[in-house]
């Protein structure tokens, strides 16, 4: 009998789950020596990699059980160890705690055995373990190098040093190699990994660096760190460049054969003061029949992008456009985008138009979607056109030649937003930051974005134009790419019910049969209430993230039964997709429908994969030059409002949108019990209690822009609320009992309380 095979049978045989590597050793005689004890580590290394046993999260060795399913899904990992691995979109994810990871990382396709599966009933998420990694994601990364301390400097050998980058989602360090270059300390450098973590070093990588970027000093560099160290490229491929420099920057007369000539339509785009890729336009007039005709026009990028070219597969691979505080990183060259792709004034340009006409109600009674040219008449900004709105002379006089324009719009947006309205679109009236950075890219204030009604009437437009596209594909029952917004899951839903009835607002519906009108009548009970915001945040967070989808799963938000992306394709693949069909698909043939069926499952999970990276990007950038802002304000004492709770703190909220973190080692004054169900922190012995939309008073203690993170800390105020203490009862209700473990706060004032031991948390998600 060979080691492997003593090995499992002594496992198959012996009582208990699972033994250490050294009692094992000692039961089959291996104990006492060396060559032998490293022999039976080797065999059960090969053992796992085989996955004839199993390795326990403290660090015994077991048999596989066969009872447990192992499915194959994509890791999604949190800064704080743990993680999610999504196995399918119609399936809950499976949540991975720390130690059970096997050291996967973001994005890495991984096998992951169920230990326990999801219960709706109760809300439990399936829990399992990463057995298996099928492929890495990340292979290489961006930061900034470091040298080793002298004690590192002893044990370094064939290591220069190390580096650290911006992505929270690969929390290792990297140690570097000495066969790549040799960048300078402060350099901001790109590795390629060659090691992993593994059992032996869990908390580094290693790699070879490849390229020095800049210093870390250089004008705009932490930006650019953050998108690089996220796999955003910053510039475009050579042949990317050459196709783009070959497009003509004039359109031909003779091109314009067989589109539909709107260029005798009062035509102008509405955008941002500072935008220069004008990629929609929109013309309004009324008909005999008393309803409105609206074309909204598309800048036809399609045209110029051809599926297979180079240009087309860096898109694809950037999916989007990235937006971050100073700079664009645009889907497609700036020839393209700003140049013969926009909708710029007075010059031709070609369109992919939805002409639709619609009635009082708000509802398309006919529509023709086509290719197209037009010439636009002006190009207007959303603060002119919302003052020409508020009946500013100045304005309307300048813009005569579309005033009429400009208020059948006011109107038409009006019967849109109502058309909603009835069918219970949720209006989530979020704020979004705006972030002011000077020339060198510092920020210098952080202002709240605000929309008038020119920005929510073109919204109204681009909206009725996708959803009457997407209609379009839907009854013709041919090969399409939807924007789906699936119904909220009812473990989520439960959750939020909950915590609303603490608020006295009830809500209609069950978690699995909730309609989106049930929540949009939430939504109104709660307007100018004073935790509007807190409520609203809390239900923007029980709702799935949208996404692309092959099939037409409706849009639980909009209460659309047919959407797609269809007004922005300089900036998004999926619109560039869309474009694509309506030309090819005008006129379908079985090859045509068989290459679309083919390749739009995999665009859709591309690009829903390459949105969240720009999300995330975005998040970064924002969290990093807010609390880069908040850095010169230390000290400082702020009315603030309570936006989360968690076990180990609170979050606040500035009215600028600016967040960060009272932990919970600052509230020295008392122990503090969290309950789950009502998300309140409330004090043993004074019954001091904080809770969601809470206004309090805090001083900032320490802004952080390397890691995003600001931290206030509790001040005093006539603004705390107290509750009376229940005698004779301490301990956490509904959270965490941790009354043996706190100090005796008469006894022990000068210790410091078991919980300040720094940042820690032991939430999911």
């Amino acid at each position: 009998m060979n080691l492997n095979q003593k090995v499992t049978q002594f496992l198959a045989n012996m009582p208990s789950k699972s033994i250490s590597p050294k009692m094992l050793a000692t039961n089959l005689g291996l104990a006492d020596d060396a060559d032998t004890y490293k022999n039976l580590l080797k065999t059960i290394a090969h053992l796992e990699e085989s996955k004839a046993i199993e390795v326990t999260a403290g660090g015994n060795i077991a048999l596989p059980q066969p009872e447990a399913a192992v499915i194959e899904g994509t890791f999604s990992a949190n800064p704080r160890g743990f993680g999610f691995v999504r196995v399918g979109e119609n399936e809950p994810d499976v949540f991975v705690k720390r130690g059970n990871t096997k050291f996967a990382m973001n994005e890495d396709v991984v096998e992951v055995k169920v230990t326990s599966p999801a219960n709706p009933l109760k809300g439990n998420e399936a829990e399992g373990k990463v057995v298996a990694i099928k492929t890495r994601a990340v292979t290489g990364l961006v930061g900034e190098f470091y040298a080793f301390n002298e004690a590192e400097k002893q044990d370094s050998g064939s290591l220069l040093g190390y580096v650290v980058n911006k992505n929270k989602k690969i929390p290792f360090r990297t140690n570097i190699s000495k066969k790549g270059l040799h960048p300078e300390v402060g350099d901001i450098v790109r590795v390629d990994i060659t090691h992993y973590p593994d059992r032996d070093f869990p908390d580094i990588l290693q790699g070879l660096v490849v390229e020095i970027i800049g210093k870390s000093t250089d004008t705009g560099i932490d930006v650019l760190e953050v998108l690089e160290s996220m796999g955003i490229p910053s510039e475009f491929p050579e042949d990317v460049i050459a196709e783009a420099n070959a497009v003509p920057e004039e359109i031909a007369e003779k091109d314009i054969i067989d589109r539909v000539d709107y260029r005798n339509e009062i035509t102008f785009t509405i955008d941002g003061a500072d935008a220069k890729d004008l990629d929609d336009a929109v013309h309004i007039k009324a008909l005999a029949n008393g309803n409105i005709e609206l074309g909204v026009h598309i800048a036809d990028v399609s045209y110029y992008v051809p599926e297979g070219s180079a240009l087309d597969k860096e898109a694809l691979n950037r999916g989007t456009s990235t937006y971050v505080t100073d700079r664009v990183v645009p889907m497609l060259p700036e020839r393209l985008s700003n140049g013969i792709c926009s909708l710029n004034p007075r010059v031709n340009r070609f369109t992919q138009s939805c002409v639709m006409e619609i009635n009082a109600d708000g509802h398309v009674v006919n529509y023709k979607i086509s290719q197209s040219v037009i010439k636009t008449t002006e190009r207007m900004t959303y603060s002119d056109v919302n003052e020409m709105i508020a009946g500013n002379p100045e304005f309307l006089e300048k813009f005569a030649n579309i005033s009429e324009s400009v208020t059948q719009m006011a109107k038409l947006h009006a019967n849109l937003l109502a058309m909603r309205a009835r069918r219970g679109s949720i209006d989530f009236d979020t704020q979004e930051s705006k972030i002011i950075v000077d020339k060198l890219g510092k920020p210098i204030d952080i202002l709240v974005r605000k929309r008038g009604i020119a920005e929510m009437m073109i919204e109204s437009f681009m909206l009725i134009a996708n959803e009457t596209v997407a209609r379009s594909f839907a009854t013709r029952e041919l090969p399409f790419i939807y924007r789906v917004h699936e119904h909220p899951k009812a473990d989520k839903l439960t959750r939020f019910i909950d915590f609303a009835s603490v608020f006295g607002i009830p809500l209609q519906g069950t978690p699995e049969k909730m309609a989106s009108k049930d929540l949009q009548d939430f939504m109104l009970k709660i307007k100018g209430q004073p935790g509007e915001i807190v409520l609203a945040t809390m239900l923007l967070r029980s709702m799935q993230q949208a996404r692309y989808d092959e099939d037409n799963l409706g849009h639980f938000g909009l209460a659309a039964e047919y959407y797609t992306h269809f007004t922005s394709p300089i900036r998004r693949y999926p619109d560039l997709l869309v474009h694509r069909l309506i030309r090819a698909e005008s006129k379908p043939t079985s090859e045509v429908i068989e290459h679309f069926e083919a390749i739009i499952p995999e665009v859709a999970q591309q690009t829903s994969s390459r949105e969240r990276r720009a999300i995330d990007a975005e998040r970064a950038v924002e969290a990093m030059k807010k609390a880069e802002y908040m850095e010169s304000y230390v000290g400082t004492e702020y009315e603030v409002t309570i936006s989360s709770i968690t076990r180990f703190g609170f979050f606040v909220s500035l009215p600028n949108t600016i967040e960060g973190l009272v932990h919970m080692s600052t509230l020295g004054d008392d122990f503090y019990n969290f309950n789950e169900r009502d998300l309140t922190l409330k004090g043993e012995r004074t019954g001091k209690v904080f809770r969601m939309g809470q206004p309090i008073k805090v001083k900032l203690i320490k802004s952080d822009k390397i890691t995003g993170d600001i931290d206030f800390e509790h001040v005093n105020s006539e603004l705390d609320v107290v509750e009376a203490v229940e005698k004779g009862s301490r301990g956490d209700r509904g959270g965490r009992d941790t009354r043996d473990k706190r100090p005796d706060w008469k006894k022990n004032k000068d210790k410091k309380p078991f919980y300040k031991q720094g940042r820690k948390s032991d939430g999911k998600k």
